[in-house]
């Protein structure tokens, strides 16, 4: 590809290309399940301001491949906190900001399957899918994105409504009782993404599914465990995704290694978000042993790089990322996860400058 014509790329022609193995004029960039936390934001809002005279959304605004569809919720109306699935929550300050945490879990009292049965559970009538059309006309307005449907992820789901300890009991004495309910967020996931893929009429190219089935040094089941319960949930939902032409990209934290063959017969095509800083985790071998059939999003630390590095140190880790990941093509950059309170804003955009080559 020429140089005139690399400088024509699109957000979205950026995006195809890496996906489909092909190298580009510069790597992808997105914040797919992250973002800067409120504190986080606010620096570097007055850093950019002093230093460069623009904002957060300025800066971000031309470099950000990726953004995101959804429907509007217009069903029955919701209590104070609580989601469409009858989850509560409240707000957990962590020092400079605060994190929503469950306070009760529908389904955490649910004896038999008939509790489960009686539960009032979500249904596509309750979303307005239309109102996509519209964010795909405006999107794409002046210049065409990548354009990504979510939320499916249905073990987390099951475990919000179940609570997650009793989840692993149920997976391990009460097997009925997790399919149960593993069973009814599927179907209503596979209803909601078709509707999602067909309000996009063509135009949705990735679908955001996750479950994190891995913990800083390990699978937080066996794999034995994941095949019989939750692989089935995703096979679902990822058939009917690339029935519609999109690619299911595909997010777990943690040290995942093992399951990586698994999550790739199960369908999917991007695995993210990358945290190298769990056990096992090996930006060359997951591109010697998998790039071939796999992409990769994410791979800047946010647990040491990003908050406890030198902006130097951001660069270089960027830098490894593009060349290893980014070997013909396959790889879209990004944080692993929300950018933290205390990330020093130098190094938020050492990482994106880098990215961008160095601007």
């Amino acid at each position: 590809m020429g140089p005139d014509m690399r400088r024509s790329l699109s957000h979205h022609e950026r995006v195809r290309l890496a996906l489909e193995h092909r190298e580009t004029d510069r790597v992808p960039i997105a914040m797919v399940c992250s973002g800067v936390n409120p504190p986080a934001k606010r620096e570097l809002e007055r850093f950019l301001r002093d230093t460069r005279g623009i904002g957060v959304d300025e800066y971000f605004e031309p470099i950000l491949d990726i953004k995101t569809v959804e429907p509007r919720y217009t069903g029955p109306p919701l209590g104070p906190r609580t989601d469409y699935w009858g989850v509560i929550r409240r707000p957990v300050s962590y020092g400079a900001g605060e994190y929503d945490e469950i306070e009760h879990y529908p389904l955490g009292s649910a004896a038999t399957i008939d509790d489960i049965a009686r539960h009032r559970w979500p249904s596509v009538e309750w979303f307005d899918y239309s109102v996509i059309r519209e964010q795909v006309r405006h999107i794409n307005s002046t210049e065409e994105f990548c354009l990504m449907g979510h939320n499916f992820n249905p073990f987390e789901t099951s475990w919000y409504m179940r609570g997650l300890e009793r989840s692993f009991m149920d997976m391990a004495l009460a097997p009925d009782m997790i399919r149960s309910i593993l069973e009814k967020v599927t179907e209503f996931l596979v209803a909601h993404a078709e509707r999602i893929l067909q309000a996009g009429d063509g135009r949705i190219d990735l679908m955001f599914t996750a479950d994190d089935i891995g913990g800083q040094n390990g699978l937080l089941m066996s794999l034995s465990m994941w095949e019989e319960f939750i692989k089935p949930c995703h096979v679902k939902i990822n058939t009917l995704i690339h029935q519609y032409g999109a690619r299911v990209i595909y997010h777990s934290d943690g040290a995942i290694m093992e399951a990586v063959e698994g999550l790739i017969d199960m369908g999917i095509d991007v695995l993210q978000p990358l945290q190298f800083d769990a056990r096992g985790m090996d930006p060359h071998a997951l591109k010697e042993l998998y790039g071939v059939c796999l992409c990769f999003q994410g791979g800047i630390s946010v647990q040491k790089t990003l908050p406890f590095g030198t902006a130097e140190e951001v660069r270089q880790e960027t830098l490894d990322r593009i060349r290893v990941l980014g070997k013909g093509g396959g790889y879209v950059l990004g944080p692993t996860h929300a950018i933290q309170a205390g990330t020093p804003a130098e190094n938020i955009l050492a990482m994106f400058d880098t990215a961008l080559g160095g601007r």
